[in-house]
């Protein structure tokens, strides 16, 4: 009932999260927000950070993320994890699914201020931001269910939180995504994945039952 409480408790911040960036959205009001913070972040704008930046944002990008997924849940069913690369696949491959019909629902077009590389499509939410948090939130989830000391838990979790919020500041870095886009991602990946972990604790449940 614990576990219950506090996962729903997750979902529900990051689905008022997620409410509470549409409703602003719908009335103009994240205006100022996106420009300051897009200021504030292209400030730091050189040649050898944008190099790095683009090698993080490759590492949330729809070819490498497909890759990765396949890769670990390969891997989980050598090492007889089969529940886990179930689990792996279809959270980040339905998830990918749920980003673009969320794009498709708002239309919002990606902004036109200093853009260092080109992108198509729509750009709210972010689709690097919502596949990373998903993809790797899974990863995290997955050592804290394997992992026997707490330490490597709590190290992989932190490294892995940090990695999700650098893939999210490449693309308003990149001037591909507003702050609100990465934001909204993260939100709905986080919703996603939570979603994902209560449907695979339910399905471990009733198999030990």
């Amino acid at each position: 009932m614990i576990y219950l409480a506090l996962a729903a408790a997750i979902l529900g911040g990051f689905l008022f999260l997620f409410i509470e960036i549409v409703d602003k959205l719908k009335g103009n009001e994240l205006i100022r927000f996106d420009e300051t913070v897009i200021e504030y972040v292209q400030a730091f704008i050189s040649p050898r950070l944008t190099e790095f930046v683009n090698v993080v944002t490759f590492l949330g990008s729809v070819k490498w993320l497909a890759f990765a997924v396949v890769a670990a849940a390969v891997l989980l069913i050598i090492f007889k994890k089969k529940s886990l690369a179930v689990f792996m696949v279809v959270s980040s491959g339905l998830g990918a699914l749920f980003n673009m019909l969320l794009k498709w629902i708002f239309k919002r077009e990606r902004p036109d201020i200093r853009p260092l590389i080109e992108e198509q499509g729509f750009s709210f939410p972010s689709g690097h931001s919502m596949g990373s948090f998903i993809f790797y939130g899974s990863l995290a989830y997955m050592i804290i269910h394997l992992a026997k000391r707490k330490r490597w838990k709590a190290a992989w979790t932190v490294l892995l939180g940090c990695f999700i919020i650098m893939i999210g500041l490449s693309r308003i870095y990149l001037g591909v995504h507003f702050p609100s886009d990465v934001i909204a991602g993260f939100a709905a990946g986080g919703a996603w994945l939570t979603i994902m972990i209560i449907g695979f604790r339910y399905y471990e449940y009733r198999k030990n039952v």
